[in-house]
């Protein structure tokens, strides 16, 4: 049991002394037969009060490159709307945010529910559109298999916080 302690408070620090250094630490997780890879960030609510952030299917470097313009982009001011396009994550994809349900939180944001002491922080999801048609996961004409490689992280695994072509992508 001291291991786990102790192992914990190790990661713990790392991920505070990395917030402080960075504006945030990004968090990879490595895909499986269960679902695709992820990462996240500890230290937006931190250091900026701003959301930390989830991007689902995207490959290591282009997640942490997404994830850090997102940090640099908060610590800036900048506010992202649910629902709203966003263009500068990713070369010639817009994305859009969501907020995440708690229900999600042990599973996609566990290292930040450490460093919180629990899940009393807000969180939202990049949500990459498909290369070249643009299409989001919950859209009919979305490239087959994009919903359950990239899902949306709310109660009911749709956009909640808008209308899907009414006042969102």
């Amino acid at each position: 049991m001291a291991a786990v302690v102790d192992t914990d408070e190790s990661l713990r620090k790392w991920l505070v002394n990395t917030a402080e250094r960075d504006g945030a630490a990004v968090v990879q997780v490595a895909g499986d037969e269960r679902g695709a890879p992820y990462a996240f960030s500890v230290g937006a609510w931190r250091r900026f009060g701003k959301p930390e952030v989830v991007a689902i299917g995207l490959p290591e470097d282009v997640a942490n490159a997404a994830i850090m313009t997102y940090v640099q982009r908060v610590a800036a001011g900048e506010r992202f709307r649910p629902g709203q396009l966003y263009e500068g994550f990713l070369a010639g994809c817009p994305v859009t945010f969501e907020k995440i349900a708690r229900q999600h939180y042990p599973e996609f944001l566990g290292s930040a529910v450490l460093v919180y002491d629990g899940d009393d922080f807000p969180a939202v999801q990049l949500i990459a559109s498909s290369p070249g048609d643009n299409r989001f996961p919950w859209q009919d004409d979305a490239p087959r298999g994009f919903a359950e490689y990239q899902p949306v992280l709310t109660a009911s695994g749709r956009p909640e916080s808008w209308t899907p072509g009414t006042d969102g992508p």
